[in-house]
């Protein structure tokens, strides 16, 4: 995947940077803490195997370092895990969460400790507790898979959206979709636009409901791989052939593995790589060697998202991927 490829460059060239420096024998070790959410489905085990990923890399590169990988089944349970981890006096913080509303207050507390706060993925309702932010590009995620829909639905006909949860990054990507189907396709009319909790069995029930609701379906964004797979059991289940595409978005082996086999539904998705959580540690060390700062005084970091096809999906495919 050319863009893993990239972020596997730039955390070489963060070991490189960060190795022999500070490692003073008897110095207390620096402590970076990371809370992420249940590996309760494909893109948030990604989440969970980059970070563990991250922490081998670190602490092997640098003997004046520990970084304590914790999990919350629950916003709940996560924002305790937070606390707990300011309590065991971390230095910063590297936070990926689902609901960034119940978390924004443990963060804040955490800030507010003098603790070095790198977000990831999901932005805090209280953005003031964010020393870095690290995302994906999800306005061009929407942008990019208005685009391939309508290319594959020959610019006219009738589109459902599945969305993700109701929260800041759900809404970017959708907007960014609206407004690249008004203004470049209007002939596309979206039917309807529904929450399928980047769950893939609630992805199931929302297309079974779809495919009762709606007789003509030209084509379906689902923007997320992990929902698609539950919308195409559904759709394969229903007997029917009318949709002409289904659009995804993170970039999941089983949905790359179907586009590149030619399936006649399954199109395309647009990647958002879960690699960001390996690259938020990566940022948080260099962020605490240079003062609890971010470096250059950049406070935002953007991966750019990008539309994987059959003609490219092979660069795209990673077998033994967890996602």
């Amino acid at each position: 995947m050319k863009k893993i490829a990239s972020v596997f460059a730039a955390a070489a060239v963060a070991a490189a940077f960060m190795t022999g420096c500070g490692q003073g024998g008897a110095q207390q070790k620096l402590k970076i803490g990371v809370s992420l959410p249940a590996a309760d489905h494909g893109w948030s085990g990604g989440i969970v195997s980059a970070a563990e990923l991250a922490k081998k890399e670190v602490e092997a590169a640098n003997a004046d370092v520990e970084v304590i990988v914790t999990i919350g089944k629950d916003a709940a349970e996560q924002h305790d895990k937070i606390d707990n981890l300011v309590a065991r006096g971390i230095d910063a913080l590297v936070v990926v969460c689902q609901e960034p509303g119940p978390i924004t207050p443990a963060c804040v507390r955490a800030h507010d400790n003098g603790v070095y706060t790198v977000i990831v993925s999901n932005p805090m309702s209280d953005p003031s507790c964010q020393d870095l932010f690290i995302n994906g590009d999800n306005t061009n995620l929407g942008e990019q898979a208005a685009r391939a829909i309508g290319k594959l639905a020959g610019g006219k006909g009738d589109v459902l959206v599945m969305e993700g949860i109701p929260c800041p990054i759900n809404t970017m990507r959708v907007e960014g979709f609206n407004r690249v189907i008004k203004e470049e396709f209007p002939e596309i009319n979206i039917l309807e636009s529904q929450p399928a909790w980047w769950d893939t069995e609630k992805g199931m029930n929302l297309m079974e409901v779809y495919l009762n609701k709606y007789k003509k379906i030209d084509a379906i964004w689902v923007g997320d791989d992990d929902v698609l797979v539950g919308a195409i059991q559904a759709y394969e289940n229903s007997g029917r052939n009318d949709i002409k595409a289904m659009v995804g978005g993170g970039g999941s082996k089983i949905v790359v593995k179907r586009i590149m086999d030619d399936d006649p539904v399954v199109r395309a998705t647009v990647t958002y790589p879960p690699m960001m959580a390996h690259r938020g540690i990566i940022e948080a060390l260099k962020g605490l060697r240079n003062g609890k700062k971010p470096i250059d005084g950049v406070s935002e970091i953007i991966i750019p998202s990008e539309i994987v096809t059959k003609d490219n999906a092979k660069d795209f495919y990673y077998p033994d991927s967890r996602y």
